[in-house]
This record gives structure tokens, C-alpha cells and sequence, in this order.
């Protein structure tokens, strides 16, 4: 569903403190040229998003419509940021560096309610993870 006249998109769990904590920090030092939501107050529908997807990774939505999950979605953030940033944004969406970030990002993600500023909100059960 292409979303041209609106800005790119970024959606996180807002009930897990690490999310909410690292897309303020990325928003506050970055400066990525999108807005953000918590999925729990985004019309997910409207998007073509699931709300099983939105609870276990990051989401960039392009305007034109296409969601990136996971470190996909950082990868994204990165290049909108611009700057010194687009240039490991890039290498992010490149492989291997894109399997590496894969990898680091679902460790990351299944293991949140662990990390600082983690709560057992964030904690997810492994069989509701998907892959």
C-alpha cells in the first residue's frame, strides 16, 4: 500500500523499556529523517503488517509502502540518517555483513528482557518466536 505523501515510518514494541530506550537514542542522536510509533498505537492494518511481526522486530516502512524488519529496519534508519551513517547502513544491507547483522540483531531481540534498560515485558516466549 504505497504511503507517498507520508514520511518513512518506524514502529517498536513500546512496551519494552531496550526498545523504547534505543529508537529515543537513535532518534535523539541520529536524526533519521522518519517518524517513529510504538505498534501498539499504529493502525498495523493500514500498513500490511502483522501484529506478531511488530512484537518481535524493528520496523522501517518506506512511503512507498515496504517494510523492513529486523536489521534490515536499522539498516534503513541508518541510510535515512545520512550523513557518516549511510555509509555502514549500506555495508548493512550488503552481504555477508547482512547475515552477520541478521544474526546479531535475533540474538539481541530474543534476549532483550536481559539487556539494560530490558523488562520482563520484553521478554518473549521462544515458541512465539518466529524462524
Amino acid at each position: 500500500m504505497p504511503r507517498r505523501s507520508a514520511p518513512a515510518l518506524v514502529v517498536y514494541d513500546g512496551d519494552c523499556a531496550f526498545c523504547t530506550t534505543s529508537v529515543a537514542f537513535i532518534m535523539r542522536r541520529l536524526r533519521p529523517k522518519c517518524t517513529v510509533s510504538p505498534w501498539q498505537f499504529t493502525d498495523l492494518d493500514a500498513l500490511g503488517v502483522t501484529r506478531r511481526r511488530a512484537q518481535h522486530e524493528l520496523l522501517y516502512i518506506s512511503p512507498a509502502g515496504t517494510v523492513y524488519g529486523g536489521a534490515q529496519a536499522v539498516a534503513r534508519i541508518l541510510l535515512r540518517a545520512g550523513g557518516i551513517w549511510a555509509w555502514p547502513g549500506g555495508m548493512l544491507i550488503l552481504p555477508p555483513a547482512r547475515w552477520i547483522a541478521h544474526g546479531v540483531y535475533r540474538a539481541v531481540a530474543a534476549h532483550r528482557d536481559r539487556l539494560p534498560g530490558g523488562s520482563p515485558a520484553c521478554a518473549v516466549l521462544a515458541a512465539h518466536r518466529p524462524g
